[in-house]
């Protein structure tokens, strides 16, 4: 990025406009992709604990600050500068949930259960389907609340969940 930046001075300097809005353009790509590839990741996160909750149905105070952070850093940053639009809207994540729930899967069989499962039988057991459907409603939350409200709402939503009221009520 720092020569993309040299070249973008360089060539305003030399009033080489359309080649400076190139590289401005270039660099706007390259600013979405990493933002792009933050929430992919935060998205695994969210994924893999949740199927972890579902093969042992149960909920740690672990697993749910992650699934917490998780969707608060997701919503962080999917919100555009604007602080009107995204970079994710809610229509379009159904690509990125059936993309990241197979490399959840795959990454899941290392924790679930100690690892007794191998990736292959995990991803037999797991219903993608129900945890896709499960981490859309989670996301749609990142919509519809604010930062303020939205970890108090995920907390509730985490007691719906297999042992969520035993975690609730800090039973083990």
């Amino acid at each position: 990025m720092t020569q993309e930046l040299i070249d973008l001075r360089n060539s305003i300097l030399e009033q080489r406009y359309a080649d400076a809005l190139a590289i401005v353009d270039e660099l706007e790509g390259m600013s979405k992709k990493a933002i792009l590839r933050q929430i992919k990741s935060f998205l695994k996160v969210l994924l893999i604990h949740l199927i972890k909750n579902k093969i042992e149905k149960r909920l740690t105070n672990s697993w749910a600050a992650s699934i917490r952070n998780a969707v608060l850093e997701i919503q962080d940053v999917n919100l555009k500068e604007n602080k009107k639009s995204y970079y994710i809207n809610l229509d379009e994540w159904n690509d990125y949930l059936e993309h990241e729930i197979d490399i959840a899967i795959r990454d899941a069989s290392v924790e679930v259960l100690n690892g007794v499962y191998s990736p292959f039988q995990l991803a037999e057991i797991v219903d993608k389907e129900q945890i896709i459907h499960q981490a859309k409603f989670i996301l749609k939350l990142t919509y519809d609340y604010s930062i303020k409200e939205l970890a108090g709402v995920i907390d509730d939503y985490l007691t719906q969940l297999p042992g969520g009221e035993n975690w609730k009520l800090g039973k083990r």
